[in-house]
Parts: structure tokens; sequence; C-alpha cells
């Protein structure tokens, strides 16, 4: 009977999931097979397209739970914008929307989802970079209530390393597609027939091949590891790494000291259950972190919005690389800094150790309106923040609290 509810389930979603069973029965094909084959077969995995509706409530929760750590502006209060206020998806908004609609039963040990997943022995898995195409100014993603579109699909694969250490690295690449009204993108209801919801489907997998039909183009490099990192003391410390630093000085930098409740609430916002983020015995002993990891897509979302709240006038933001180079753990500084290349802007992120953790590129253009300006920032000058977090109920009246050196 379960089961029966469970398929009954998973039929009304439309969603075929990958089950931890079929991940794990393919492991002796796998095991014995070329790592060309498996490419092949990561390759050629049909994933399912994700549908949500661009409603503003996932945004506004996503600006809630992060205001507390961003740098504070004036005119109009950015910070506390009504979600009235939200009539298109800000950037790395998207990173909240069109979740993959995997039950419980189906995750890996480590909480992670499978379909992407190389199977056994490279057990674990981490965010490596990637990038992402705002095509705003052609097609915006409206938040309008309408129903969008994501077309997920494994775009490369390649494996590195020596015999008994290898990673695969898998790039998945995302394209989102707001309705617009087209038709294309409708209730599943309404097409009552197997034969239907299939030519539903191809017709939208073949529109979203084109580049120009996309409000955003994503890829995200995921690394997956036959071994966790080897651990050097009784806390799981990790081996001594190189540390690179940035040659030059920031434009603008902004420090934050993430918490778990933060990682909590990005792992509830993009229903994300991987235990590195959630579960801090589990990263110390298993993954061998001394505390939890500050998600990769996190990272990016906090350089784009600190990004957007430092820029004089509006900039409208049509890309980003990155790479992540070190771990950022929790309960521990990290600073988030961009420098002036142009209209362009090179950011990156410095853990503890002042070494860059994240490194990247955001290309822009300039528009015609004016951005709020950063509380403080007439002079125009280089400004470093410092966020203390409200700590009394007196405080959390008041709200953060900036200081600016």
């Amino acid at each position: 009977m379960v089961q029966l509810a469970l398929s009954s389930k998973m039929s009304r979603v439309s969603f075929t999931a990958i089950s931890r069973c079929q991940w794990q029965s393919s492991l002796s094909v796998r095991q014995s097979s070329s790592f060309a084959e498996l490419h092949s077969e990561l390759t050629s995995r049909r994933l399912p397209l994700i549908y949500d509706y661009l409603t503003v409530k996932h945004s506004f929760q996503l600006r809630q739970t992060l205001n507390d750590f961003l740098p504070l502006v004036t005119l109009g209060q950015y910070n506390n914008l009504p979600p009235s206020s939200f009539k298109t998806l800000p950037p790395g908004h998207h990173l909240v929307y069109f979740q993959p609609l995997t039950s419980l039963s189906h995750l890996l040990p480590d909480g992670t989802d499978p379909e992407q997943s190389p199977g056994e022995p490279f057990n674990h898995r981490m965010w490596a970079g990637g990038s992402i195409r705002f095509r705003t100014s052609r097609h915006p993603i409206p938040l309008h209530g309408q129903r969008g579109v994501a077309l997920e699909r494994i775009v490369d694969v390649v494996v590195k390393g020596t015999p008994g250490d290898k990673k695969v690295i898998v790039t998945v690449e995302r394209r989102i597609k707001a309705a617009y009204g087209q038709g294309l993108i409708r209730n599943q209801a309404e097409n009552r027939h197997a034969q239907q919801r299939e030519l539903h489907e191809q017709s939208l997998r073949k529109l979203l091949q084109d580049d120009k039909e996309c409000g955003l183009i994503e890829r995200r490099n995921i690394i997956f590891l036959q071994k966790p990192i080897e651990k050097a003391g009784e806390n799981g410390a990790e081996m001594a790494r190189k540390i690179l630093k940035p040659p030059h000085e920031p434009t603008f930098s902004h420090v934050i000291t993430p918490t778990a409740a933060l990682l909590f609430r990005f792992s509830a916002l993009t229903f994300n259950a991987h235990r590195i983020h959630l579960d801090k015995q589990y990263c110390q002993e298993i993954e061998g972190h001394r505390n939890l990891l500050v998600h990769g897509p996190l990272s990016v979302v906090l350089i784009l919005e600190t990004l957007m709240r430092f820029t004089e006038k509006r900039t409208v933001i049509e890309e980003i690389e990155y790479r992540n180079l070190a771990p950022l753990y929790a309960d521990e500084e990290m600073k988030i800094c961009g420098r002036a290349n142009g209209k362009d802007w090179d950011v990156w992120i410095e853990g503890k150790d002042g070494g860059y953790a994240v490194k990247g590129v955001v290309r822009c253009k300039e528009a015609q309106e004016s951005r709020p300006k950063v509380k403080g920032d007439e002079s125009g000058e280089s400004q470093e923040v410092q966020v203390t977090l409200p700590s009394s109920v007196e405080d959390l009246s008041k709200g953060p609290q900036g200081k600016y050196v």
C-alpha cells in the first residue's frame, strides 16, 4: 500500500527519480567499465524537467534570510523591501527555485540527490564552481506567479587522479524559462495521455535548447571524490594546504561570520539535505572537515548580493564565473571582496586565513537608474563593513548594526 501510494504521488508530479536501488544496481557494471563508458552513461541520462511557480515567496524568504549578513543601504531601505517590490528574479535567486522533488527514500546516504552521481566508489560530493548567464535584458524572469520550467542535463564528465584516488567532475547545465503566456508551460493535468505528455516535454526540451529562449543558463561543476579529505588531527582538521592570497586590495570588502542557522535556512530554501551543511559530527568523522561547510551556491548569492549593494549606479549583472578553491566553515569569519575592472568586477571570498576560498569574475553593464548607495559611502572610497548580529530581543527589534572602518 505504501508503494502504491508513493507511485501515485510520483505520477501526479510527473517526476521520474533515479532511486538508490537503481543507483546501486548498476555499480558492478560501472566498476568493470571504462571511464569512457562512464562518460557515455552519465551524459545520456534523461533528467526530468523541473517545474515551479514563479511567485515572490522564495525570493523574499532568501532576502530575509540574508539581510542580517549583508551591508545596510539607504535610499528606500533596500534591505527591507516589501514582497510587492520584487518584480523580476534578482541575480542568484534562481537557486531557491526549481528543486528536484526527490523523495527521502531515494536520497543517497549523504543526503544528496542521485541524478548526477557516478555511483560507487565516488561517494564524497563537493561543489567546485560554475557559471551563470543572466539573459534578463532579453528574457527577464518575472515573479508573476505563473509556472516556469528548468531543463537539467549532464553535459560533460572528466575523470582525474591516480588509481585508488580518482575524482569525477560532472558538469551539469540548467536552462530556465518563464511561461510568457505561450501555452507551452501549463499544468500537466491538461495532458491526460502519456503520449500527449511526451510530446509536450519534447516541445519544451527542443525550445530550451535555443539560448535565445532562455532567461538563465547555468553550469555547475560538481566533484565526486573517491576518498574524503585526509584527516590530520583528533578534530578532523585538514592537512596543510597552500594558501593563495589576493595580489590586489579590493575596491570593497564585507566581513561576515556564517552561522549554523544560516546554513540550515539556505538548505531548507534549496531543498538540500546534504549532511555536510547540517551534521557537524558527519562532517568531522566521515568527510574530514572541522565544521559545517558553507554551500557553494550560498557563496555565489552572497557575492552577487554584496556587489549589488556596493555599486553606486544600478548594475545589470550579465554573467558570473567562479571557482571554489577552499572550504568555508560555519562560525568562521569570511571576507567578501570585489575589485573594479572596467565595467566588470573581479570578485572573491577570503577564508579566515586570508587566502582565496572563492574566486571569480562578474561581467556587467550599467543601466540608467541609480542603485541605492551603501550607508556611509558618500566619498566613493574603498569601504570595509563589519556586521554585528543582534544579541538580544531588544537588538532584534532594531536590526543589524553596520560598522564602517
